[in-house]
């Protein structure tokens, strides 16, 4: 019997095929069920603005003038993650009504749903200074639960974003455009290189 066993086991070249048809197949399931199509330079694009905006928001005279400011930026932040993701999708032969693309939407929007419905609330009520750390808070919470069905990298953004938030809540008022800066400015460009440089463009 000992003297069969040898001829039990595998050849090495066949184990080792073996081991890269299985990494193969895990990375296609991977794939198959997270949301890829975040876009790395889409991302830096928007922190780009941010950046931008920071100090226009910073030289506005009223506080309607700075809501206006920052309400601009993210609807230019909108239209640049729309699009940047659409041209990821499609380079890559992704579908962006897929079922991992539509979990991704549908765990990312009602935060930032809850944050559009406090912001006229928040404004008209004299609380204008939370609004930084609300946005911050609420943007990290959609970050994380889509992340949740995107690559690994996507939800420890959005815990970035949350905890910075959270601080944001408690700093003087005068720190507020250096706080959005640092949160839709930096976190997005340092990020967005990770992503593009980790999970292409």
């Amino acid at each position: 019997m000992s003297a069969l066993r040898p001829g039990l086991e595998p050849p090495p070249e066949l184990h080792a095929h073996a081991m890269a048809d299985l990494k193969f197949i895990r990375r296609a399931m991977e794939r198959a069920g997270s949301f890829t199509a975040v876009p790395g330079w889409g991302t830096v694009a928007m922190g780009v603005t941010a950046l931008v905006a920071a100090p226009i928001a910073a030289r506005q005279s009223t506080s309607a003038g700075w809501l206006a400011t920052w309400l601009t930026e993210a609807g230019v932040a909108l239209v640049i993650a729309a699009l940047t993701m659409y041209r990821k999708a499609r380079g890559a032969g992704l579908s962006l009504f897929s079922g991992p693309a539509r979990r991704f939407v549908l765990s990312f929007a009602p935060p930032l749903g809850a944050g559009a419905a406090l912001t006229p609330v928040l404004f008209a009520g004299g609380r204008a200074g939370v609004l930084p750390g609300a946005w911050l808070l609420l943007y990290g919470t959609g970050v994380v639960t889509g992340g949740a069905f995107s690559v690994r990298i996507v939800p420890v953004m959005g815990l970035a974003f949350m905890g910075l938030g959270a601080v944001a809540l408690f700093l003087p008022l005068g720190w507020q455009d250096g706080i959005m800066a640092l949160g839709f400015g930096l976190l997005h460009v340092v990020f967005g290189v990770l992503i593009a440089r980790r999970h292409g463009g």
